[in-house]
């Protein structure tokens, strides 16, 4: 993410720094140096969308790597055995949410439905909040980080207009304060929308694995319970 908007901001910056000869660069070092203020809240919003994204992705990818319906294949067969201790002890050897939940069933199986149901809801209701978490706040931060580039391009904005109003600096100072001004206002520009954009797309990304893992965990709450329930039943297996 850092690299695009760098590329982005020197790119945009590029043209002034021709327009503005003989009169110092007008680069997004330049800008960083000379009007910090907006850039670095924008750096600050930035760090925190990377370090959110990464840990999403790394949680999602860890805590959730289990195959739901080839580890309930191997429960059903201990279940259907009538090893339910076996298969609570294949539950604990991770520390994964599916195997949590399934866990949460297979300690009440000795139990009637309602146990069983309102100790797998209880589980879920524990494990959904956590899959989903902070992806929400993808959209505020886009949403600041866009709004933190327009001050910068209001910023921008004024100072140019403060040059072409000042009729007592020289035409070649003008110029260059004119091309600063530009600079200033396209690179808060392009860096608060780049940030928006990471934020969106990562959103996207993110919110429908979490969609997936939710539907996931209610599938095998409904998997566990109907099984659980069928071999307890009288006549059952």
């Amino acid at each position: 993410m850092f690299v695009v908007l760098l590329g982005v901001g020197s790119v945009l910056s590029g043209g002034e720094q021709q327009g503005a000869a003989g009169a110092g660069g007008h680069s997004l070092i330049d800008v960083f140096r000379d009007h910090p203020v907006f850039l670095s809240l924008n750096l600050v919003c930035s760090a925190l969308v990377v370090a959110m994204i990464i840990e999403r992705v790394v949680f999602q990818l860890t805590k959730y790597s289990v195959n739901s319906k080839e580890f309930l294949a191997q429960v059903k067969k201990l279940v259907l055995a009538g090893n339910i201790d076996r298969a609570i002890k294949l539950c604990e050897a991770g520390d994964y949410p599916i195997l949590q939940l399934v866990k949460s069933g297979l300690t009440h199986a000795n139990k009637g439905p309602d146990d069983i149901d309102a100790a797998m809801s209880e589980k879920l209701g524990e494990l959904k909040p956590n899959v989903d978490k902070r992806i929400g706040s993808l959209w505020s931060l886009a949403n600041i980080a866009t709004l933190i580039g327009l001050l910068g391009t209001v910023s921008g904005l004024i100072s140019t207009f403060n040059a072409v109003a000042d009729p007592r600096i020289s035409a070649a100072l003008r110029q260059s304060k004119l091309a600063g001004g530009i600079s200033e206002a396209m690179i808060n520009t392009a860096f608060g929308l780049g940030i928006a954009v990471s934020c969106m797309v990562a959103h996207l990304f993110l919110h429908q694995r979490a969609k997936s893992i939710q539907h996931d965990l209610d599938a095998t709450q409904e998997r566990v319970f109907n099984l659980l329930t069928i071999q307890t039943r009288p006549g059952g297996f």
